[in-house]
């Protein structure tokens, strides 16, 4: 594609439209899914884990995976993966904890005091995908935050279909500080989060991934108990100055391809010589992928080499897509920071690639896609805490606020608020 083309801005508006697709009947099976574990508890909670993970469990209790088998598990991780892990895990502990704030407050002249209390949440429900799905880096994403942020208590959810038990997602659990592990998924976990059942507590917060079921359950429960975000595909958004390696940038597009097919990858460029390179380094390099059959189908349906006619018009393009991850294989890169209004995260210069975000660089990958970095932020700290306005007023501050308070609560024919703060004002 190419900014001078017409029609351009219809065809990106076409190419960045995305939907999630809403099978016919989810949303219903999730509605009662989610009313039977609210008035049946445990007893629903077995039944469905029963049914869908094909478990033959007669207690609930048999639900939750004791901390000697959180060990095995770990124990069964390859030393250079568990080693991996634990580097991971301090890295990212060690980005999360410039993100703590503090509660502070500032005295007026006549004695009123006002601030902020700030408070972690109670307790916090991590979902995970089970079976052979397996994405520790997640479970450090969403668990080392609300230990640093000071959650006291982080409940992991993650289905065991047949029984299988991922080994390396229950490593990461152990590391990141998860409190207790609970064998079940699907609607029926979110549920049993939102709502609490005889052996799950209810939470405050449920973070984590999850299939069209979980995604349903999650938006359903909102209100109830706060969620992370409804993710949308993966993207990434490169911008170079055609100085970097076609290779590199042909890979660093792969690496979000493979995801999914409605994952997006896209390349914006003022250099037409080094978009025809990269897209010789696509083709080339597209067979040697494992997954190339899933990469070849996200850039057929969803990718995009653009040429636009600078680097200027390269940066407008990024706050109009908004990305989720933004390269900028450039050299000087921070020369553009104040161009970019709106990514979830950027990857500064040619040598810091996406994937290194994704596991062990330290900022989080939980990330805004679809657009909503215009107006969201990567999981952090912040998500897991609360915060409560303090107003302590001295005789006098309550005198004078109350003259204020009584003339607009009387604006708004509001008698008891105006007499309320009336009662305070001292008297001449």
């Amino acid at each position: 594609m190419s900014t001078r083309e017409a029609g351009f801005d219809e065809q990106l508006d076409s190419l960045l439209a995305w939907e999630e697709a809403q099978e016919e009947g989810v949303l219903d099976i999730v509605k009662q899914v989610i009313k039977d574990v609210r008035t049946r508890g445990d007893e629903a909670l077995l039944e469905y884990t029963n049914r869908f993970d094909r478990r033959e469990l007669s207690d609930a209790s048999e639900l939750v995976l004791g901390q000697e088998a959180i060990d095995a598990a770990a124990a069964r991780v390859p030393a250079e993966q568990l080693r991996a892990l634990e580097q991971a895990a301090e890295r990212v502990r060690s980005y999360h904890q410039h993100q703590v704030s503090q509660s502070w407050s500032y005295t007026e002249a006549d004695g009123t005091v006002l601030g902020q209390k700030v408070t972690p949440l109670d307790r916090v429900g991590l979902y995970v995908p089970g079976g052979k799905a397996a994405y520790p880096s997640s479970v450090i994403m969403a668990a080392i935050p609300a230990k640093v942020a000071g959650v006291p208590e982080v409940v992991m959810v993650s289905p065991t279909p047949d029984g299988e038990v991922n080994d390396i997602v229950l490593a990461a659990a152990k590391v990141a500080g998860v409190d207790k592990v609970i064998c079940v998924g699907g609607a029926q976990a979110v549920a049993a989060l939102a709502y609490g059942t005889e052996t799950v507590a209810k939470v405050d917060k449920i973070v984590g991934p999850g299939n069209i079921y979980v995604a349903t359950a999650k938006r359903e429960v909102f209100g109830v108990v706060d969620i992370d975000m409804i993710a949308g595909p993966s993207e990434i958004l490169v911008v170079c100055d055609g100085l970097t390696d076609p290779d590199w940038i042909a890979m660093d597009l792969f690496s979000q391809a493979e995801h999914d097919e409605l994952a997006q990858a896209i390349l914006v460029s003022p250099d037409a010589a080094f978009i025809d390179a990269v897209e010789k380094s696509i083709k080339a390099l597209l067979p040697s992928l494992a997954r190339a059959e899933v990469a070849a189908q996200s850039l057929r349906d969803r990718g995009a080499l653009i040429l636009t006619q600078s680097m200027d018009e390269a940066m407008t393009l990024v706050n109009r897509i908004a990305p989720e991850h933004l390269e900028l294989s450039v050299d000087e890169p921070e020369r553009y920071l104040d161009q970019i209004r709106h990514a979830g995260a950027i990857f500064m210069g040619r040598h810091s690639s996406e994937s290194l975000g994704d596991y062990c660089a330290g900022p989080n990958h939980v990330l805004p896609t679809s657009g909503t970095a215009r107006f969201s932020s990567p999981l952090g700290v912040y998500d897991y805490v609360k915060r409560s306005s303090l107003i302590y007023c001295s005789e006098q501050g309550a005198s004078s606020l109350g003259k204020i308070a009584s003339v607009l609560a009387r604006s708004e024919s509001l008698e008891a608020h105006a007499r309320s703060a009336e009662y305070r004002i001292k008297q001449d």
